[in-house]
């Protein structure tokens, strides 16, 4: 069986061969079936292939794949946090294994791996983004709600950084106008299996906890406390150094605060992504005083990488500054597309 096998997949790369492609990767799947092309990535649990003899791309659930044979070289994640630089092919007794630029052999499952990238040198290759809108408009009170939320990021091969904006504006008659703008900056460092270093600069403004600026600069530590094909969860803590400015009269406050938090990202249920983050941040300097930072996302996948979107945000802090809300938060709905 296992010979027929073999034969079968070389028959198809001299086919492809034959007709002038230039993929380099193959895929094999439970029901037989077997593909000829480029994997572009796997994450999430969804393997993306390109051809020649389609316009789109093919998505497929790497848990339908039983054999894999690739030439050009990936970043390789595993399920307990190890990282590989090599190629994927089978063993004789059709066994995934990892032959990485060493030449060393590192045996695995189609299960172990969480995570695929092409190892590339071109910049535009590493690079990701996102952006969605939302607008609301009523007849009562002459309501205008405008709301935004991108997002970029960079993967080098043991690092990796990302931006993200936020910003909401909201008008109506007999009410002074509600802004919220949001920003954060991530750069995080692979140290060793799911241990990792994490630097975080970010930005908050909003009018209902008076605030004109909140700025934060973090330093912490970050591990991924499960990581499998569909989900994964993870804890991180640091210091952080915490900067307001107010819109009322009340002084600047500077302060040293620690962090510790949780987040958990649960996706391909379906179309379906879910994301919970939880951050608290008990004052070092300020006897007493603590902050809290939440965020719910679920998203569902459209067409042509176009999604919906809807996202919570709640912020809490137990010493506000005179005349000012403990807590904020903001609910938004958009539409989206990411590349």
């Amino acid at each position: 069986m296992h010979t027929y096998r073999f034969i079968y997949l070389q028959i198809i790369l001299i086919l492809f061969c034959n007709l002038g492609f230039a993929q380099t990767d193959s895929l094999i799947f439970k029901n037989g079936d077997a593909m000829v092309g480029e994997i572009k990535s796997m994450d999430r649990g969804i393997v993306i292939v390109e051809t020649d003899y389609s316009e789109n791309d093919f998505q497929i659930e790497w848990e339908e794949v039983k054999e894999v044979y690739t030439k050009s070289k990936f970043l390789v994640t595993l399920s307990n946090g190890l990282k590989y630089y090599g190629i994927l092919t089978m063993s004789d007794e059709l066994k995934l294994q990892i032959r990485t630029k060493e030449n060393s052999i590192i045996p695995c499952t189609i299960e172990n791996i969480v995570f695929l990238s092409p190892i590339k040198d071109r910049f535009i290759d590493r690079l990701s983004a996102s952006i969605d809108i939302g607008f609301d408009m009523t007849k009562s009170n002459n309501l205008r709600s405008l709301t935004s939320r991108s997002f970029i990021g960079y993967k080098a091969n043991k690092s990796s950084t990302d931006l993200t904006f936020n910003y909401l504006h909201s008008k109506q008659d007999e009410t002074e106008d509600i802004i919220r703008t949001e920003s954060e900056l991530n750069y995080r460092y692979i140290l060793s299996r799911s241990l990792y270093v994490i630097a975080t600069i970010s930005t908050l403004s909003n009018t209902e906890q008076k605030l004109d600026l909140r700025m934060n600069g973090q330093v912490g530590l970050g591990m991924f406390l499960v990581r499998t094909i569909r989900s994964y969860w993870g804890a991180k803590l640091g210091f952080n150094r915490n900067i307001e400015q107010y819109s009322s009269e009340a002084e600047d406050r500077n302060s040293w605060e620690g962090y510790f938090g949780t987040e958990l990202n649960i996706y391909d249920v379906g179309d379906l992504n879910l994301l919970i983050s939880i951050m608290a941040y008990p004052s070092i300097t300020e006897s007493g005083r603590w902050r809290s930072d939440s965020k719910f996302d679920i998203k569902y996948d459209l067409l042509f990488d176009f999604y919906v979107k809807l996202g919570l945000s709640f912020n809490y802090d137990n010493r506000p500054v005179e005349g000012a809300s403990k807590t904020d938060y903001v609910l938004q709905t958009g539409f989206g597309w990411e590349w």
